[in-house]
């Protein structure tokens, strides 16, 4: 089953908790509202549109003036920006626009939000499967959007980059587009968003090798838990149980502790692109 967007599951969220201060129980709602009882399910988990008309009776029957839900009804009926691109199926991209700090652990590749284009597109190339060159392009576009975040002034994104030396070494792409993917990192370690840290060779073996790379995802909502996101060969999945997110955080934490500071990880990576 397609995961509901991101926007519309905080809006059926806001819903269901306007019902609950009401006192209104779900069946006492949708009779009310003339709705099935299956339908406010759909609309309170964010499986179904609502739209501006819907909210002000809910609004009426609540006795609840909530002044910003007609925005947040016409925001969530827009669809993402990505689409305008062509892509549709890219649920991460839709929980990361609507976030404030990702947390990434890289084992292999560097962090999306890190990648210059040509790595991007070595990166793509290598993974491209049935996608046509078109969705490949659109892909990068996409990708380079999002980077912006990280240096926006009204929506800015702060990420917590912790990456394996293994990644680092030449392993996408040839020499040329690996020098220029170091030096982008260097430069963008600078940016106030931006914590870069290497898990050097000489920490040795780690628990991060097994558990494979992930990222958190962390909003400004306190009522938006963080998720985890996992990929995997054939796709990915988003988890939002608090044990398992906090475990992930908590091993995030860890390889940190293990990691080169700073100054010491954009050091390496110079060291690493002089050779």
């Amino acid at each position: 089953m397609t995961r509901p967007p991101f926007r519309r599951r905080k809006l059926g969220r806001r819903l269901r908790q306007m019902r609950e201060e009401a006192g209104m129980s779900i069946d006492e709602a949708a009779l009310v509202l003339d709705k099935k009882r299956t339908s406010m399910y759909r609309i309170e988990a964010g499986e179904s549109r609502v739209d501006v008309h819907l909210a002000r009776s809910m609004m009426d029957v609540y006795d609840i003036y909530a002044p910003t839900l007609l925005e947040d009804v016409r925001y969530a009926l827009q669809p993402g920006w990505w689409t305008t691109f062509g892509l549709q199926e890219l649920g991460y991209v839709d929980v990361e626009t609507e976030a404030s700090v990702v947390r990434e652990f890289a084992l292999v590749r560097l962090p999306g939000l890190l990648q210059t284009e040509h790595y991007m597109r070595a990166v793509f190339d290598a993974s491209s499967l049935n996608r046509t060159k078109s969705e490949l392009l659109n892909q990068v576009k996409v990708r380079m959007i999002r980077q912006r975040r990280l240096v926006d002034e009204e929506k800015p994104l702060s990420l917590v980059a912790l990456i394996d030396e293994i990644a680092l070494r030449p392993n996408i792409g040839d020499a040329e587009v690996v020098r220029d993917q170091l030096g982008y990192l260097v430069m963008a370690a600078e940016l106030p968003t931006v914590s870069l840290r290497v898990l050097p060779r000489s920490a040795g073996a780690h628990t991060g090798q097994a558990a494979g790379a992930f990222t958190i995802v962390e909003f400004s909502d306190p009522e938006d838990n963080p998720m985890l996101y996992v990929e995997y060969a054939t796709g990915a999945i988003h988890i939002e149980e608090e044990a398992e997110v906090s475990r992930a955080r908590l091993l995030h934490d860890h390889l940190l502790g293990r990691a080169l500071s700073s100054e010491d990880s954009v050091a390496l990576i110079e060291r690493i692109l002089a050779e």
